[in-house]
């Protein structure tokens, strides 16, 4: 639930910021402007301008920002995505076809550790 004193934005209000004079993205539910941070950004401002309008929490994940990073962009924050937006936005993280444990990963898995169990038990009786 979000703070009194922070306001709320639609899918659409943020959109409207995609390029280096306003630049918006949407991050786990918060919005952040990072007009102002675009030239401080380690990964140059291509790389925020690349998902300024957009769903970028994703991509901000991927990256694996360190603590600091996740500390500093609470100086950009001026918003929550809406509650109505939060529930019409396609989910792309957690979603069970993009997850780790899929079975397309679960096999290969299953044979390297059969391997390695194999491995153990000969190595151990052949000694």
């Amino acid at each position: 639930m979000p703070e009194e004193n922070i306001k709320i934005y639609t899918l659409k209000e943020i959109a409207e910021h995609s390029n280096s004079d306003s630049a918006w993205v949407l991050i786990n539910e918060g919005v952040y402007d990072v007009t102002k941070f675009l030239d401080e950004h380690p990964g140059g401002p291509e790389t925020l301008l690349d998902w300024a309008g957009k769903e970028a929490t994703e991509a901000f994940e991927d990256v694996g920002h360190s603590i600091d990073a996740r500390t500093l962009m609470e100086d950009y924050k001026i918003g929550e995505l809406s509650e109505e937006d939060q529930k019409e936005k396609p989910k792309t993280n957690g979603n069970s076809s993009n997850c780790c444990w899929s079975p397309y990963f679960l096999l290969p898995l299953g044979v390297a550790l059969t391997g390695v169990v194999l491995y153990k038990l000969y190595s151990h009786i052949y000694k």
